[in-house]
Order: C-alpha cells, then sequence, then structure tokens
C-alpha cells in the first residue's frame, strides 16, 4: 500500500512526501484515518454537541451530522477538502475565519427539510502546506466550539432592531452609489446588473436569471438588503470576503445552472444598516470583484 501511495504521489506535478498524519493530528486536535489507496488523510468530528430534530426525528450524526476535512498531496504542497456543519448563529463567523485563514469557501446549504434546529453545510477547501491547512482547519473548528461555549442553544434571529411595517427608502441617494436607475415599489428600491453567458448554445442574461441584484426595504436609517451575487469561480472568494468584512451576512453558495459557460456561481445575502451604508457596501463587493457595470439593465 505504502508503493501504492508512492506511485500515486510520482504521477503528480509536484514533489510528494508521505503527509505528515501526526503533524495534521497535532494541529486540528483531532484523530484522523489514512485512505493509502488514495493518499488521502481524513480528520472528522461529529456535531454531537447539538440535538438535532428532522421532521421529528432525532438525528443521529452518524446520518450525515459529520464534519470533516480531507488531505491529499505532499506536505510541502497539499490540497484540502472539507463539510463543515453548521447552525444559523455560526455560519458567518466560521465563514469570515475561514476567508481569514485563507481557505476558499465554495458551498453553502442545507441538507434535509424540517429540520430543528437548522442545520447547514459549508464547503471549504485550500492549497499549501499541510501545516498551515491544518493550522486553518484548527481556527475553522475552534470557532465553532467558541461559539458554543458562549451559547450551547444555536441562536435563531440576528437579534437586531425590527423593521416598521411600511417601507420608506429614498431612491435617489442609492441610484447614484450605485450608478443606476432602480426600480421603486412600495418604498423599496431594486437594482440588477445581468451577467452575460451561453448555455446550450443560447445566449443568457439578465431578464432569464443571470444577474446580480440587491433590495432595499426598511427606512433610510433602519434598512435591511438582501440580493444575490452572480459570479465567475475566480471572483467568489473577493466577493465573500469583502461582504464578510463589512458584516454582510452570506446566507447560501450553490449553482442555479448546468452546462453554462463561463461557469456561474451564486451566493445570497442578507445585511442590516443604513440604507447607503448597505448600498456602499455591495458596490465594494462589486468594484472588488469586477461586477461593476457589467450591465446597466434594470431588473423588471
Amino acid at each position: 500500500m505504502i508503493l501504492s501511495a508512492a506511485f500515486y504521489c510520482a504521477s503528480l506535478s509536484f514533489a510528494c512526501a508521505a503527509l505528515d498524519t501526526a503533524k495534521i493530528d497535532e494541529l486540528t486536535g483531532l484523530k484522523g484515518k489514512l485512505n493509502e489507496k488514495e493518499n488521502v488523510y481524513k480528520v472528522s468530528f461529529p456535531r454531537s454537541d447539538v440535538k438535532v430534530v428532522v421532521d421529528g426525528w432525532a438525528m443521529p450524526p452518524f446520518m450525515g451530522l459529520g464534519t470533516w476535512a480531507g488531505f491529499t498531496g505532499g506536505n510541502e504542497r497539499a490540497l484540502m477538502m472539507g463539510d463543515t456543519v453548521l447552525f444559523e448563529d455560526e455560519v458567518n463567523p466560521v465563514i469570515s475565519v475561514a476567508l481569514d485563514q485563507g481557505l476558499s469557501v465554495t458551498a453553502l446549504h442545507n441538507h434535509f427539510f424540517f429540520d430543528q434546529p437548522k442545520v447547514y453545510f459549508m464547503h471549504i477547501e485550500g492549497q499549501d502546506s499541510v501545516e498551515k491547512l491544518a493550522m486553518a482547519v484548527r481556527k475553522v473548528y475552534d470557532k465553532i466550539k467558541q461559539i458554543r461555549a458562549i451559547d450551547p442553544k444555536p441562536a435563531n434571529t440576528f437579534a437586531q432592531k425590527s423593521l416598521g411595517e411600511k417601507s420608506s427608502i429614498t431612491a435617489a441617494p442609492l441610484n447614484e452609489i450605485f450608478g443606476l436607475q432602480g426600480e421603486a415599489k412600495d418604498g423599496m428600491v431594486k437594482f440588477s446588473i445581468g451577467h452575460k453567458a451561453k448555455m446550450h448554445d443560447f445566449e443568457i442574461g439578465n431578464d432569464i436569471g443571470v444577474n446580480t441584484w440587491a433590495a432595499f426595504a426598511g427606512s433610510d436609517d433602519n434598512a435591511i438588503v438582501d440580493g444575490d451575487f452572480a459570479v465567475e469561480e475566480d471572483q467568489l472568494q473577493t466577493a465573500l470576503k469583502s461582504l464578510r468584512r463589512n458584516g454582510i451576512n452570506i446566507v447560501a453558495i450553490h449553482s442555479h445552472m448546468t452546462h453554462e459557460q463561463p461557469r456561474i456561481l451564486f451566493f445570497h445575502y442578507w445585511g442590516r444598516g443604513s440604507a447607503k451604508q448597505l448600498a456602499r457596501e455591495i458596490q465594494d463587493a462589486l468594484l472588488a470583484s469586477g461586477l461593476s457595470g457589467v450591465s446597466t439593465e434594470a431588473q423588471r
């Protein structure tokens, strides 16, 4: 088996020494398991700290509530991929830690319906030395433990000031920030930027759903923004970092289509604050990721 792992390493385009599994255990604080055939060392732990009920059934962690990180490659240059089980109040602090540690966050979604508390799954990846990757994974896991140590019961609200029943957003300042004419309805304002792509030999864009949008409700001083970013793969991490740096919550990362060119990923977000400040934060992410001005079409 050791010989087969050596042949596997020799087939890679970079030098591949045997993974230092003891170092991974030490740095992650977990005891892993080696798949010698695939040269993958995986550490994991069950989310047994919070009782999860799905459709009235108390779910054992074995049935899909395990957090894990797998390492392959060599000690100097390795690939790490993982899936992290999170509750709603853990998601955004943990995303920030992962990004700050140089990891990529590649998906955020649910696996169940009618689960209490709500469970989300955050996929991460990274390329670096085994030591740096294992340390980054440990920081992610430590953040989860820190949050649950403060309150063992996951929160079910952002715990922010409530909004009035009617909205009264002033569109003009937001139009100026985005350089677009937003659509106004019942005191709310919405902006959309289309992203051109092709799918099954058809040209696709804004009105068929390939767009980045932001909708504002509430009042000028106490507003919410929610929306969706449509990004190419190389834009995803930059946009996520910009929004998290400004305190915007990421609530989903996934795909909407298949066979599109270029590949488009979508992530959904939710933010609170003054309308102008939220607009500036969204615009910052648009500029940082190269999305501002992709199209000037207004969503109708």
